[in-house]
């Protein structure tokens, strides 16, 4: 396989087809960062409006150092995975605390291994994500492996070894450090990403047209539309969560926060009760049901809309108006409920 003649057809595929995105239009290692962490389980559409918002409020590691947790998770919120954010923001607390120079513009401040191994050292950062800030701030030659390119790599390679698995995840980090391009490390993760992104794509890709065809082992052998291959998925966790709103004449209502070490910690909500299976629904109180699906998990979930003349005393519960709402980070899920209840003519102000 000749690796100088990929890196060369990547290189002239990414000049005339890559997207314009803020992230690409900087050097800066914390807004590389930001971006990244954000698109891990994000697509770029929908990541782009939180990466500006994200950036516009914490502009650099400082400030998001300096800022709460709530506030910061506020920020993220809608984009789901919050230890995400909870990460980030104990690894900006950590830099600024220790004097770490991870982030420090400075190409000299740190040789280049001090550097990957600094990031690594992070909460919340592993392997890609180092990868990517070191070769996207500073040009290092360290390789970048989102789903993309482990897509990418399984069919250039025809490689039917899981890459979700122990086996597959060193495998595949062995094929990207070998085909990494040393003399363009920065550019050549953003073209084989962005590759995979646009082109190398998960179902019908277009091969006829593929710029790097010759060289494609997949191609070559009929398998492309096989890779990658994922190991066998853990069976889904079935839980019954039964949420309580209650609201008075003045919109006033009740939310906790989640302390537990669960789904959505630190995240406000309206009083729960988990259960076996959910509670029965009564014809003279409004409810709505959802399905929810995370990684591990599916959520069947039942929010009961109860008017009351006054709140009941919940521990740790506290007294917020419906419209202030917006002001705490709430989980996707809660702020589906919310969406559904203010089509309600009889619950609006």
């Amino acid at each position: 396989m000749n690796h100088s003649l990929i890196h060369t057809k990547l290189s002239l595929w990414y000049e005339q087809n890559h997207r314009i995105l803020p992230w690409r239009e900087t050097n800066d290692p914390y807004c590389i960062w930001v971006s990244e962490v954000i698109l891990q389980q994000t697509r770029v559409n929908q990541g782009l409006e939180y990466y500006l918002r994200f950036i516009t409020r914490f502009p650099d590691i400082e400030s998001l150092a300096g800022a709460e947790e709530a506030e910061v998770l506020r920020y993220w919120q809608g984009l789901g995975y919050y230890s995400r954010a909870r990460n980030m923001h104990q690894a900006a607390k950590r830099v600024i605390e220790n004097g770490m120079q991870v982030f420090s513009p400075d190409p000299h401040a740190l040789s280049a291994e001090e550097r990957y191994q600094g990031f690594l050292s992070l909460p919340g950062i592993g392997e890609y994500t180092a990868g990517a800030i070191a070769s996207f701030a500073f040009d290092l030659p360290y390789p970048a492996m989102d789903g993309n390119v482990y897509r990418v790599l399984s069919r250039l390679y025809d490689c039917e070894i899981p890459f979700d698995s122990t086996e597959g995840k060193k495998h595949f980090r062995q094929l990207a450090y070998d085909l990494l391009d040393r003399k363009h490390p920065g550019k050549y993760n953003s073209a084989i990403m962005e590759f995979g992104a646009l082109h190398c794509v998960p179902k019908s890709p277009d091969c006829e047209s593929c710029p790097i065809q010759n060289s494609c082992l997949g191609y070559a052998h009929h398998t492309v539309e096989w890779l990658p291959v994922r190991k066998t998925r853990t069976a889904l966790r079935d839980r019954y969560l039964n949420y309580t709103i209650y609201l008075t004449n003045d919109l006033q209502t009740l939310i906790y926060r989640r302390t537990e070490n669960d789904i959505w910690k630190h995240l406000y909500e309206f009083p729960l009760e988990e259960s076996n299976q959910l509670l029965p629904a009564d014809k003279n109180v409004i409810s709505i049901d959802f399905t929810h699906i995370l990684s591990h998990q599916r959520l069947h979930v039942r929010f009961f809309i109860k008017k009351v003349s006054e709140l009941p005393l919940i521990p740790n519960c506290i007294i917020v108006s419906f419209a202030s709402l917006d002001d705490y980070a709430l989980s996707r899920l809660t702020l589906r409920a919310i969406e559904s209840i203010r089509r309600i003519d009889s619950i609006s102000e």
